[in-house]
C-alpha cells in the first residue's frame, strides 16, 4: 500500500522574484470559485493592477453570484491616488469586491502579504517588502490558517469611505 503523501503531486512552490509572485497570485485566483482574500500593505501594482490579474477577478464575480473579494490594505492611499484597477472594479462591483484598511493596532505587527482564494489556494510573503514568498494551490490546513488571520483582521477593521466613491 502507498503511502498518500508520496502520491500527492508537489502543489508548493518557492517564489523568489516579482514574476513568479505575480504568476503565482494569476494561477491560486483563475483556480478560486468562491472567494479571494487578499492581504496588503498597499496592493502591490505588479500583482493587483494587472490586466490578466482583473479579468480573473471579473470573470469570477461575473460568472458566480455569490463570489466575494475581500481586501484588507495597510496603507490604502496609494492605491487610490495612483488609480488602481482593482480600487475601480470594486467602485462598479461593491457588492461583490468590499475594502477595508487594516485597524492601526495590526499594522505594525504584520507586515506580510498573502492572498487566499476558497479555502485551499494561498500566495504568502513573511515580509511584503520583499519579493521571496511561497505558493501552494492546494492546501488546507496552511490556506484556513490564513484566512482565520485574515477574518480575526477583518472584523476589527474599517471600511475605507474613498474605496466607496466615483470620481466623476
Amino acid at each position: 500500500m502507498s503511502n498518500p503523501e508520496e502520491t500527492r503531486p508537489e502543489t508548493r512552490k518557492v517564489l523568489t522574484s516579482t514574476a513568479e509572485i505575480r504568476d503565482a497570485i494569476l494561477e491560486i485566483t483563475a483556480n478560486a470559485q468562491r472567494s479571494v482574500a487578499i492581504f496588503t500593505q498597499d496592493l502591490e501594482p505588479f500583482a493587483y493592477d494587472d490586466d490578466q490579474f482583473i479579468e480573473i477577478i471579473k470573470r469570477l464575480i461575473l460568472a458566480r453570484s455569490f463570489a466575494r473579494v475581500r481586501v484588507l490594505l495597510a496603507d490604502p492611499y496609494r492605491a487610490i491616488r495612483d488609480g488602481n484597477r482593482l480600487v475601480g472594479l470594486g467602485r462598479r462591483l461593491s457588492s461583490y469586491v468590499e475594502f477595508r484598511n487594516v485597524h492601526k493596532d495590526f499594522r505594525e505587527q504584520h507586515g506580510e502579504a498573502y492572498l487566499v482564494a476558497d479555502d485551499k489556494g494561498v500566495v504568502y510573503r513573511a515580509d511584503a517588502r520583499r519579493m521571496h514568498g511561497i505558493a501552494d494551490s492546494s492546501n488546507r490546513g496552511v490556506a484556513r490558517k490564513y484566512l482565520e488571520e485574515f477574518d480575526h483582521i477583518w472584523h476589527a477593521s474599517y471600511a475605507e469611505p474613498e474605496f466607496r466613491r466615483l470620481h466623476l
